[in-house]
C-alpha cells in the first residue's frame, strides 16, 4: 500500500480552484450579462393607468406592454421591440376560429405602453439594484421616441402610454391569461440577415 503526501500549500491551491470552479456559474447566474430592451406583453380585455387618482390612459381589448430600457439600448433595439410587439400573433381569428393567428393591428385593438425600469432590477441580497437600467435623463427621450415609433408603425390613436417617471397604478384584465417576455437581443433580432417568420 502506497501513501502520497501533499503539501498544505498545494492543498490550499486545490481548494481555491475548486471553490472558484463551483462559484463561477453561480456568479454568472446572479449577475447575467443582459444587454437588451425588454418588454413584458400581456393580452388584455382592458387596461388603464392612473396617476394621482386620475385615469390618464386606457384601452379596451389589446396589449399592455411594460417596457424596460437597458443602459446600452439603441434605435435598433427599439425597432425590434416595436416590430415584434405589433406583429405577435396572440389573438384568435374570429372568421376561421384559428387560435394564435392574428396580431393586434389585424384586430384593430389598442396598445398601452408603460415604462418600467424595475424590469432591469437584480437582487443584491434582498435589496433590488437597478444599475443596468437606462438612467432617467436618458431614458425619458428614448422612451418617448419608442412610443412615437409605435404610433407611426400602427396608428396614433391606438397607442396609449403612461406618465414617465410618475407613480402609476396600472390596472388590467389579462385575457387568457397570456403573458410573454421579449428581449431585443434574441436570435430573431435578425443580425444575420435571415428573414424572420411572420
Amino acid at each position: 500500500m502506497h501513501s502520497v503526501s501533499i503539501s498544505p500549500y498545494f492543498c490550499s491551491i486545490l481548494r481555491t480552484k475548486n471553490k472558484q470552479k463551483f462559484l463561477s456559474p453561480l456568479k454568472k447566474h446572479r449577475n447575467p450579462e443582459i444587454r437588451a430592451m425588454r418588454a413584458v406583453v400581456q393580452r388584455v380585455a382592458s387596461a388603464s393607468v392612473e396617476v394621482d387618482g386620475r385615469i390618464v390612459s386606457e384601452i379596451g381589448p389589446g396589449l399592455l406592454v411594460l417596457v424596460g430600457l437597458h443602459d446600452s439600448d439603441t434605435e435598433s433595439d427599439a425597432d425590434y421591440i416595436c416590430r415584434k410587439v405589433l406583429n405577435m400573433r396572440l389573438f384568435t381569428n374570429e372568421s376561421t376560429g384559428k387560435g394564435w393567428d392574428q396580431n393586434v393591428m389585424q384586430r384593430d385593438y389598442g396598445v398601452l405602453l408603460v415604462s418600467q425600469f424595475t424590469l432591469y432590477g437584480f437582487l443584491k441580497g434582498n435589496k433590488p439594484d437597478f444599475h443596468v437600467a437606462m438612467p432617467p435623463q436618458k431614458a425619458k427621450p428614448f422612451y418617448e421616441s419608442l412610443v412615437e415609433k409605435f404610433r407611426k408603425a400602427y396608428k396614433p390613436d391606438a397607442i396609449k402610454d403612461g406618465v414617465f417617471g410618475a407613480m402609476m397604478k396600472v390596472s388590467l384584465v389579462n385575457d387568457g391569461p397570456v403573458t410573454m417576455q421579449l428581449d431585443s437581443s434574441q436570435p430573431s433580432k435578425n443580425a444575420s440577415g435571415v428573414a424572420e417568420e411572420s
